[in-house]
Protein backbone atom coordinates (compact mmCIF):
# COMPACT_ATOMS: atom_id res chain seq x y z
CA UNK A 1 0.00 0.00 0.00
CA UNK A 2 0.82 3.60 -0.45
CA UNK A 3 2.42 5.27 2.50
CA UNK A 4 1.77 8.95 2.99
CA UNK A 5 4.59 10.59 1.31
CA UNK A 6 4.36 8.23 -2.03
CA UNK A 7 2.46 10.33 -4.85
CA UNK A 8 -0.13 7.43 -6.75
CA UNK A 9 -1.87 7.69 -9.88
CA UNK A 10 -5.28 6.29 -11.23
CA UNK A 11 -6.16 5.66 -14.62
CA UNK A 12 -9.08 3.62 -15.53
CA UNK A 13 -9.65 1.27 -18.28
CA UNK A 14 -11.94 -1.33 -20.42
CA UNK A 15 -11.00 -3.73 -22.13
CA UNK A 16 -13.52 -6.51 -22.22
CA UNK A 17 -14.83 -8.54 -18.96
CA UNK A 18 -13.10 -6.46 -15.26
CA UNK A 19 -12.25 -9.82 -14.65
CA UNK A 20 -9.62 -10.02 -17.14
CA UNK A 21 -7.91 -6.83 -16.61
CA UNK A 22 -8.17 -6.95 -12.69
CA UNK A 23 -6.16 -10.48 -12.67
CA UNK A 24 -3.33 -8.86 -14.55
CA UNK A 25 -2.77 -5.90 -12.52
CA UNK A 26 -3.15 -7.15 -9.49
CA UNK A 27 -0.26 -9.14 -10.09
CA UNK A 28 1.91 -6.04 -12.26
CA UNK A 29 4.54 -4.36 -9.94
CA UNK A 30 3.57 -0.79 -9.01
CA UNK A 31 -0.22 -1.52 -9.11
CA UNK A 32 -1.51 -0.73 -5.45
CA UNK A 33 -5.41 -0.91 -6.15
CA UNK A 34 -7.40 -2.59 -8.42
CA UNK A 35 -11.06 -1.94 -8.36
CA UNK A 36 -13.65 -3.16 -10.82
CA UNK A 37 -16.42 -1.01 -12.13
CA UNK A 38 -18.60 0.75 -14.30
CA UNK A 39 -17.53 4.06 -16.77
CA UNK A 40 -18.94 6.03 -19.49
CA UNK A 41 -22.50 5.81 -19.05
CA UNK A 42 -25.78 7.95 -18.37
CA UNK A 43 -27.08 6.33 -15.41
CA UNK A 44 -26.01 6.88 -11.62
CA UNK A 45 -25.05 4.04 -10.06
CA UNK A 46 -25.91 1.24 -11.66
CA UNK A 47 -25.58 -2.20 -11.44
CA UNK A 48 -24.30 -5.41 -13.34
CA UNK A 49 -27.62 -6.49 -14.69
CA UNK A 50 -28.02 -2.89 -15.99
CA UNK A 51 -24.90 -2.41 -17.54
CA UNK A 52 -24.87 -6.02 -19.42
CA UNK A 53 -28.15 -5.33 -20.45
CA UNK A 54 -25.74 -2.87 -22.84
CA UNK A 55 -28.46 -0.04 -22.71
CA UNK A 56 -26.88 2.51 -19.81
CA UNK A 57 -23.51 3.69 -21.50
CA UNK A 58 -21.20 1.97 -19.25
CA UNK A 59 -18.49 0.03 -19.94
CA UNK A 60 -17.05 -2.86 -17.55
CA UNK A 61 -13.46 -0.92 -16.12
CA UNK A 62 -11.12 -1.20 -13.32
CA UNK A 63 -9.27 1.16 -11.86
CA UNK A 64 -5.60 0.72 -11.38
CA UNK A 65 -3.76 3.09 -9.00
CA UNK A 66 -0.17 2.65 -9.47
CA UNK A 67 2.97 4.08 -8.22
CA UNK A 68 4.75 5.81 -11.21
CA UNK A 69 7.95 5.58 -9.06
CA UNK A 70 7.35 2.11 -9.53
CA UNK A 71 6.40 1.31 -13.01
CA UNK A 72 5.28 4.03 -15.39
CA UNK A 73 1.60 4.77 -17.14
CA UNK A 74 3.29 3.41 -20.82
CA UNK A 75 3.84 0.05 -18.81
CA UNK A 76 0.21 -0.19 -17.76
CA UNK A 77 -0.66 0.47 -20.98
CA UNK A 78 1.49 -1.22 -22.86
CA UNK A 79 0.42 -4.30 -20.35
CA UNK A 80 -3.45 -3.01 -21.35
CA UNK A 81 -2.80 -2.88 -25.39
CA UNK A 82 -1.18 -6.44 -25.06
CA UNK A 83 -4.11 -8.18 -23.18
CA UNK A 84 -7.13 -7.55 -25.06
CA UNK A 85 -7.98 -6.69 -28.91
CA UNK A 86 -8.10 -3.13 -29.04
CA UNK A 87 -9.20 -3.60 -32.80
CA UNK A 88 -12.68 -4.94 -32.12
CA UNK A 89 -15.68 -2.58 -31.19
CA UNK A 90 -17.75 -3.18 -28.87
CA UNK A 91 -16.35 -6.76 -28.39
CA UNK A 92 -13.77 -9.04 -26.96
CA UNK A 93 -13.92 -12.86 -28.11
CA UNK A 94 -17.41 -13.80 -27.13
CA UNK A 95 -18.42 -11.19 -24.98
CA UNK A 96 -20.61 -8.66 -27.03
CA UNK A 97 -21.63 -5.17 -26.20
CA UNK A 98 -20.66 -1.47 -25.89
CA UNK A 99 -20.12 -2.40 -22.42
CA UNK A 100 -17.05 -4.57 -23.55
CA UNK A 101 -15.99 -2.03 -25.75
CA UNK A 102 -11.79 -1.01 -25.77
CA UNK A 103 -11.44 2.52 -23.94
CA UNK A 104 -8.90 4.42 -21.81
CA UNK A 105 -10.58 6.85 -19.07
CA UNK A 106 -7.76 9.75 -18.74
CA UNK A 107 -6.89 11.13 -15.79
CA UNK A 108 -4.43 13.35 -17.00
CA UNK A 109 -3.31 15.47 -19.83
CA UNK A 110 -0.29 13.00 -19.77
CA UNK A 111 -1.85 10.09 -19.41
CA UNK A 112 -3.80 11.00 -22.83
CA UNK A 113 -0.50 12.31 -24.48
CA UNK A 114 1.32 8.84 -22.97
CA UNK A 115 -2.45 6.65 -24.89
CA UNK A 116 -1.71 8.51 -27.64
CA UNK A 117 1.72 7.91 -28.79
CA UNK A 118 1.16 4.41 -27.85
CA UNK A 119 -1.98 3.95 -30.36
CA UNK A 120 0.31 5.73 -33.23
CA UNK A 121 2.80 3.11 -32.27
CA UNK A 122 0.53 -0.10 -32.50
CA UNK A 123 0.91 -2.19 -35.38
CA UNK A 124 -2.48 -4.03 -35.64
CA UNK A 125 -3.78 -5.57 -39.22
CA UNK A 126 -7.03 -4.06 -38.22
CA UNK A 127 -7.36 -0.47 -37.19
CA UNK A 128 -7.62 0.65 -33.30
CA UNK A 129 -11.11 1.58 -32.09
CA UNK A 130 -9.96 2.06 -28.47
CA UNK A 131 -11.88 5.48 -27.15
CA UNK A 132 -9.77 7.90 -25.24
CA UNK A 133 -11.72 9.69 -23.24
CA UNK A 134 -11.57 11.93 -19.66
CA UNK A 135 -12.55 9.89 -17.18
CA UNK A 136 -16.02 10.61 -15.23
CA UNK A 137 -18.09 8.88 -12.42
CA UNK A 138 -16.85 5.98 -11.69
CA UNK A 139 -19.29 3.09 -9.82
CA UNK A 140 -17.68 0.71 -7.99
CA UNK A 141 -19.15 -3.09 -9.21
CA UNK A 142 -20.63 -5.23 -7.06
CA UNK A 143 -18.62 -7.09 -4.59
CA UNK A 144 -18.36 -10.16 -5.48
CA UNK A 145 -16.97 -9.42 -8.64
CA UNK A 146 -13.47 -8.56 -6.86
CA UNK A 147 -10.81 -10.42 -6.85
CA UNK A 148 -12.98 -12.99 -8.94
CA UNK A 149 -10.32 -14.96 -10.94
CA UNK A 150 -8.23 -15.76 -7.90
CA UNK A 151 -11.59 -16.63 -5.75
CA UNK A 152 -12.77 -18.65 -9.17
CA UNK A 153 -9.84 -20.42 -10.90
CA UNK A 154 -11.94 -23.33 -11.88
CA UNK A 155 -14.72 -21.22 -13.43
CA UNK A 156 -15.03 -22.33 -17.00
CA UNK A 157 -15.03 -18.46 -17.91
CA UNK A 158 -12.18 -17.71 -16.03
CA UNK A 159 -10.31 -21.33 -17.11
CA UNK A 160 -11.10 -20.35 -20.95
CA UNK A 161 -11.03 -16.59 -21.01
CA UNK A 162 -9.14 -15.07 -17.70
CA UNK A 163 -6.23 -17.40 -17.07
CA UNK A 164 -4.53 -17.70 -20.85
CA UNK A 165 -4.96 -13.44 -20.61
CA UNK A 166 -2.74 -14.21 -16.80
CA UNK A 167 -0.38 -16.53 -18.78
CA UNK A 168 0.33 -13.97 -21.91
CA UNK A 169 0.99 -11.21 -19.00
CA UNK A 170 3.40 -13.47 -17.27
CA UNK A 171 5.56 -14.48 -20.30
CA UNK A 172 5.98 -11.38 -21.64
CA UNK A 173 5.70 -9.43 -19.29
CA UNK A 174 8.02 -11.07 -17.01
CA UNK A 175 9.93 -7.96 -15.38
CA UNK A 176 6.67 -5.89 -14.40
CA UNK A 177 5.38 -8.90 -12.37
CA UNK A 178 5.60 -8.09 -8.09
Amino acid sequence: MPTDTTRTETITLAGGCFWCLEAVYEQMRGVVRVQSGYMGGSVSRPTYQQVCGGRTGHAEVVEVEFDPAMVSVRDVLEVFFAIHDPTTRDRQGNDIGPQYRSAIFYHSEEQKKVAQEIIGELDFPAPVVTELQPATDFWPAEDYHNEYFRRNPDQPYCSYVVAPKVSKFRKKFASLMK
